[in-house]
């Protein structure tokens, strides 16, 4: 996940598929006329007519209960959700849905917008040609698609919130940060100052390139960056960083520089099939959404660029040691640390719990890991000559299961950030590491990030490397002495954040009491 990345994405799709995405019947006669909001609790409905949002007039001379509040309110209320109903979404909605028909990415958005409302007289199964169809119309007006051009082309009566669903969906992301929070609270954080996270003595030389791959249609775009200078501390080693969806390479470029200027090498691949311009295209209606099969064409790009490094393809000013590799990733680039480190997705867990709504550690990084249902299996790519990865952020929980755990050759260091909504760190970090060092995995660490969000991690170029720099490089400079049989180990101090307080949670992991993620218990009828 990237800029945009998942979560301003699905939240562009989710606002007008609320409307529309547990509908549709073609031969239901009329168009919505009410929304409903079930408040819990409550035995009344709060009944907002659509023909009432509109105008503010239209509003002010209502008779729903918005109309009432609105009026109490001096028309302050009904202003404010005017101006977010006929505000025209920011994409073509009807040419990405058209794109979009079949992927498990948009079965996953309807499936959670599902969860928490639902259209009167409701036909199963859902009809997708009409809901296209509805989709297209609602293009047609107004040169745009506004929430409300949505709302009044809909068959049907009335929409239904259920209020107390949304907020059973908020406690359980609020339930899901707490295993952090309090491992967070029982670490001193480290220290902010010291040798790694200070520039290096070497400059910086970037560059451009592309190399023919055997396993797309068209080369690989790769960002060089190498030391200038003389006096590096590891002039032969080489990382490759690989970003997350609908990112590029630009937003990690400040890690490059600071290891850079410790004398490594790093090279960032632009994965075509899931890149920012790919999410450029889709929103345009020209691509659909990013194929399942990019869960193997990525890690297959990062090793294409250790072959062309070997090779001597990359035009490099001094060699490198491509026998031992150093891989970083954020997002989805550090499911992709993951699987070139030498775990091993399988389908086990996205088969049985991708359907499942209401399970506990559900969240936003479900929808990208369950729309690789049907390619995980085929994305075992381990490349021996990763000795060591770094995975910020990853999506993992339904990926990787234990067994694929303890098929880690390589050691990872998993950093995750306290307050990421997208990726929490309880269910998709903590659990897993847990989990793999009680298989007897050895060498894997964990460090949080207090005030992490799932995009203030990065770094572009010319910022100082960001938060994050001096882990890095404490990190890549402790796999020298493991790569002679010695298990890797962080400093105890001065790699931390004066921004983002790092702390190193891996002692206290094994006080977790990991549980099995089982699908959820299917209620029982009342008797």
């Amino acid at each position: 996940m990237g800029r945009s990345l998942l979560a301003s994405t699905l939240a562009r799709l989710v606002v007008p598929a609320l409307g529309v995405s547990v509908l549709l019947n073609p031969a239901a006669a009329g168009a919505l006329e009410t929304i409903r909001l079930r408040l819990p609790l409550l035995d009344t409905d709060f009944v907002v007519r659509v023909s009432e949002l509109r105008s503010p007039g239209s509003l002010l001379a209502g008779h729903s209960d918005l109309a009432d509040l609105d009026r109490a309110s001096g028309g302050a209320i009904g202003r404010r959700l005017i101006d977010v109903m006929r505000s025209n979404l920011p994409l073509e909605l009807h040419a990405v849905l058209r794109q979009a028909q079949g992927s498990p990415l948009l079965d996953q958005v309807l499936l959670m917008v599902g969860a928490f409302g639902e259209i009167d007289a409701l036909p199963d199964p859902l009809d997708r040609e009409a809901f296209l169809q509805a989709m297209e119309r609602a293009a047609a007006a107004n040169g745009g698609i506004s929430l409300l051009d949505v709302l009044e082309q809909l068959p049907g009566k009335a929409v239904t919130l259920e209020l107390a669903r949304v907020g059973d969906a908020l406690q359980r992301l609020r339930n899901q940060r707490r295993l952090a929070d309090a491992a967070m609270a029982a670490q001193q954080p480290v220290s902010s100052s010291g040798r790694f996270l200070n520039p290096g003595p070497s400059s910086t030389q970037r560059r451009e390139v592309t190399i023919a791959v055997g396993h797309r249609t068209q080369p690989l775009s790769v960002v060089i960056h190498e030391p200038g200078g003389s006096g590096g501390r590891q002039p032969n080693r080489l990382v490759v960083i690989s970003h997350g969806l609908w990112d590029d390479p630009g937003s990690f470029e400040g890690w490059a520089e600071h290891l850079v200027s410790h004398g490594y090498t790093v090279v960032l691949p632009r994965h075509p099939g899931s890149d920012a311009s790919q999410q450029r295209a889709m929103l345009s209606g020209r691509q659909p959404p990013p194929s399942p099969q990019e869960l193997a064409l990525r890690p297959r790009d990062v090793s294409a660029v250790i072959d062309a490094a070997a090779r001597n393809q990359l035009g490099l000013r001094q060699p490198v040691d491509s026998r031992a590799v150093l891989v970083a990733g954020h997002s989805w680039g550090a499911t992709t640390a993951l699987q070139l480190a030498g775990a091993r997705p399988t389908t086990t867990r996205l088969r049985a719990l991708c359907d499942d709504v209401r399970h506990p550690s559900r969240n936003l990084s479900w929808v990208l890991q369950c729309n690789f249902v049907g390619s995980a299996d085929a994305a075992a790519l381990a490349d021996s000559r990763v000795v060591a990865a770094v995975a910020v952020s990853p999506p993992m929980r339904l990926l990787f299961d234990q067994v694929s755990a303890r098929a880690m050759g390589a050691p990872v260091l998993v950093v995750s950030g306290g307050s990421d909504w997208v990726v929490p760190p309880g269910p998709e970090a903590m659990e897993p590491v847990a989990s793999a060092l009680r298989s007897g995995a050895q060498g894997h660490r964990l460090v949080l990030v207090q005030g992490g969000d799932h995009f203030n991690l990065r770094a572009p170029r010319g910022a100082g490397g960001g938060p994050l720099r001096g882990l890095l490089l404490a990190w890549f400079n402790a796999i020298a002495p493991a790569a002679a049989g010695q298990p890797p180990g962080l400093p105890p101090d001065g790699w931390g954040s004066a921004s983002h307080p790092l702390r190193d949670v891996t002692a206290g992991l094994s006080q977790i009491a990991v549980q099995p993620i089982l699908p959820s218990p299917v209620p029982r009828a009342a008797p």
